[in-house]
């Protein structure tokens, strides 16, 4: 049955940090290593800087990070260009994929969230920042866990990745959904939440579980309220300043939000900027 405008179409999910990897951890060592391996000291925080781009891009962002290109400069004699992104990128796939299966778990909550969406008609997309190599490891555990989304579009598939909205616009041509304001992109990251608003749909932040906060969900049950409190509200703040429309810790706490937007498409609101 097709949807009128005033109802959701689609979601679009992020995967770590969104639906499974809480605290998005598996690239981390990942990048910290392969700037050790080239001698180059990188630190996690600073590792994390460009999460959600590709992860070419993101390497890139790394090595144009002041204190990474001085130490570059330094140790090599010459500046960090394009073709040592290329050599870099070559090393990062199997490291990354060598320990993406370890921090395979799902988010809690999220299947749940994934199967009251289908039993309501909505088509379920994703995009990544991994590419397909890493994404060819990561797809059969989740499938195994219950989590089969309708498509996957991968860094390094389309000419451009995040903050572009190509993968978002290969989304709805896969998932045959429009227009775009009948779609919720749901990511972790900055650039992802301007993935979706550069595509014209809804976006939903994850603080608690993604990227801002960082840590894993035994490092986060771990802390005590103030403690949450404050990385909780410093994440929120993070996203809000990429534009993201709605900001909450999880995945879990998704079908409220959208029961919302979808009341907001009744009064003919349109997702035309982060507003709250």
């Amino acid at each position: 049955m097709s949807k009128t405008p005033h109802q959701l179409t689609a979601v679009v999910f992020d995967w770590a940090g969104t639906v499974l990897d809480f605290g998005s951890c598996a690239p981390m060592g990942a990048f910290v290593r392969l700037f050790e391996k080239y001698g180059i000291t990188l630190t996690i925080d600073e590792a994390r800087g460009p999460m959600g781009m590709a992860k070419w891009d993101h390497i890139k962002a790394l090595g144009t990070l002041p204190g990474v290109a001085a130490q570059w400069q330094a140790r090599y004699g010459k500046p960090f260009v394009d073709a040592d992104v290329d050599a870099l990128y070559e090393v990062f796939t199997p490291m990354n994929a060598a320990v993406v299966a370890d921090f395979a778990d799902f988010i809690p909550g999220a299947i749940d969230v994934v199967n009251s969406l289908r039993a309501r008609g909505l088509k379920i997309g994703s995009t990544t920042g991994y590419n397909r190599p890493i994404m060819d490891i990561v797809t059969p555990i989740a499938a195994a866990g219950g989590y089969v989304p309708d498509n996957l579009v991968c860094a390094g598939d389309l000419a451009s990745g995040r903050p572009s909205p190509l993968m978002m616009y290969r989304c709805f041509a896969d998932l045959g959904v429009w227009p775009p304001s009948t779609v919720v992109k749901v990511d972790d990251t900055g650039v992802g939440i301007e993935e979706g608003l550069n595509a014209g749909t809804w976006t939903v932040g994850l603080s608690v579980s993604g990227n801002a906060v960082g840590l894993s969900l035994a490092e986060w049950t771990a802390l005590d309220i103030e403690q949450q409190g404050q990385l909780r509200n410093a994440a929120t703040e993070k996203l809000r300043t990429s534009g993201a429309h709605y900001v909450i810790d999880s995945v879990a706490d998704l079908l409220p939000v959208l029961a919302d937007i979808e009341g907001r498409l009744h009064k003919g609101e349109l997702p035309s900027g982060g507003v709250r």
